[in-house]
């Protein structure tokens, strides 16, 4: 057999396993031993000892279980219902508000924890009962809801972006860096929908009653406070870094310390916030690790066959293609991966493919680092399989159908694919603060 042959085999014997309901890493995982043993013989053993040693001599990923810890603290002790309640009293007043401060609510608890399923269940739990209750439309916050939490994997300290550093040998601190300016952009461009849409259709986001919005100036100042205790969080985290004071590890330490002393000034650190914390923290930890073993062994036997060579020849050579009709079409790949697949899951799949690929092309894997999360929070959101779908389904109260589900999502994917676009045509809107940061 040759080489591609090979390559191919290993690739479509790794998405039926997908198929079958396998895990994530034992599927990849699994694939990569049996073609290692076939390839090399007993030889091939020495892939998946070479893979565990450079994962644990990966020193960036002790951030990882820092910032799962620091977010589960402040999920368990409810500091994001404080947030919610800052933006109930200060966005009431206006069409739309509470739909905005949504927004803004997700783009915190983004900054609290690197998951978009976090973002998603903080959103369906405290904002969307609420959104019903005061007669926004279910469609309309629905959209809201879901799209707020696609800014998880973006905004840091994002998980999945941890994962990409590992998977593509990048440096974390640049990638979190990129994700900043498109995040904010991605959710000004949320906001800007939401407050015409709603300027244009009142009835869609109606104001809070007046008797709400007859809050004393010194309680508004109390929620500000209140609800302004995660940005403090960040900045007591991000501050020394970006200023080059602490490392990476060192300001994700920072961050679960000051998350816990914030808890324990509030009175809300317990026994019970605490074990579930950590009990959360180690599940998701360890699940990741297992995921980046399975995918740096898969890796390895692909660039052993000079698979990326010869996909780049027949892009390249045998079909003429440029760069550009190339990275489009890897990003419609995943499109259609996101309707079966989470994020995670493409970016092992098709890492050892796309990010060499990338490189080859002579595009930034940075910059590509943050198109990859844009365009898998897309796939996420698109029908008819969307993954995001039907865990807002799950989540979401029984008067709301899969169909108003589908329906409500519509707009902010094309606000996502407009957002998408911008960092496409400007590169320099992710690459500028990495680039400031690391190269004054």
């Amino acid at each position: 057999m040759s080489h591609s042959l090979i390559a191919s085999t290993m690739f479509a014997l790794m998405m039926l396993l997908m198929m079958t309901g396998q895990r994530v890493f034992a599927a990849i995982g699994a694939v990569a031993a049996v073609a290692a043993l076939a390839l090399w013989g007993t030889g091939g053993a020495d892939i998946p000892f070479t893979a565990a040693m450079k994962l644990m001599n990966w020193y960036p990923l002790l951030t990882l279980p820092m910032f799962i810890f620091m977010g589960y603290i402040l999920s368990e002790s409810r500091i994001a219902d404080d947030l919610y309640q800052m933006f109930h009293v200060w966005m009431g007043p206006i069409h739309g508000g509470l739909a905005i401060g949504t927004i803004g609510l997700m783009v915190l608890v983004s900054a609290m924890n690197g998951l978009s399923v976090a973002g998603m269940a903080i959103g369906a739990t405290i904002a969307l009962p609420e959104l019903l209750r005061r007669g926004y439309d279910k469609r309309m916050v629905t959209g809201v809801v879901q799209a707020g939490s696609s800014l998880g994997i973006l905004v840091p300290p994002s998980v999945v972006l941890v994962l990409y550093a590992m998977i593509a040998r990048q440096p974390v601190g640049q990638l979190w860096l990129a994700g900043i300016v498109p995040g904010l952009i991605m959710a000004a461009l949320f906001i800007l929908y939401i407050a015409v849409r709603c300027r244009l259709q009142p009835e869609l986001g109606p104001v809070l009653p007046k008797e709400e919005r007859q809050v004393s100036s010194a309680e508004k100042l109390r929620l500000l406070r209140a609800g302004l205790l995660p940005v403090g969080i960040f900045a007591v985290m991000m501050v020394p870094f970006v200023n080059g004071w602490t490392s990476l590890v060192e300001s994700s330490a920072l961050g679960a310390l000051a998350a816990m002393v914030a808890a324990i000034l509030k009175g809300r650190m317990n026994k019970t916030v605490f074990e579930n914390s950590l009990r959360n923290t180690l599940g998701i930890s360890c699940m990741f690790m297992w995921i980046i073993l399975a995918a740096l062994g898969f890796g390895a036997v692909f660039d052993g066959l000079g698979a990326v060579k010869a996909i780049d020849n027949l892009f390249t050579e045998q079909l003429g293609l440029s760069p550009w009709v190339i990275l489009i079409l890897m990003q419609l790949s995943f499109l259609v991966m996101g309707t079966f697949l989470d994020d995670t899951a493409m970016l092992v799949i098709v890492a050892p493919l796309y990010v060499p690929l990338v490189q080859a092309l002579g595009f930034d894997l940075i910059w590509y680092g943050v198109l990859y999360t844009i365009t898998t929070q897309i796939a996420y959101m698109t029908p008819p399989f969307g993954y995001n779908l039907f865990l807002m389904r799950a989540m979401a109260p029984p008067d709301i159908s899969l169909r108003d589900i589908y329906s409500s999502i519509l707009p902010f994917v094309l606000v996502m694919v407009l957002a998408l676009t911008i960092i496409m045509i400007f590169p320099q809107l992710a690459l500028w603060l990495p680039n400031y940061v690391y190269n004054p």
